[in-house]
């Protein structure tokens, strides 16, 4: 028990936050999530996810992707087979 009691407060963190009911409701019938809790750190890690997507996708606007002269579908294809 000693061991889950630090690993919990090595690993979370307890937030006091205020939030309009109206958000949190919102929030709890899009993630579908158990309790609050839950279903805040779903909607948090979903906008880390887009977050990371929308500066990845501004990289290659930026610098984009060049394919080697010789690339082809078809060689591409075949090395994924091996």
């Amino acid at each position: 028990m000693h061991y889950t009691i630090r690993h919990r407060i090595l690993n979370h963190m307890k937030v006091t936050a205020i939030i309009s009911d109206e958000l949190i409701e919102e929030i709890k019938k899009l993630t579908q999530g158990k309790n609050i809790t839950e279903s805040v750190t779903i909607a948090l890690k979903e906008w880390l996810a887009l977050k990371k997507v929308k500066e990845l996708n501004q990289l290659i606007k930026e610098e984009p992707l060049e394919f080697d002269a010789n690339f082809s579908a078809e060689s591409a294809r075949e090395t994924s087979r091996k």
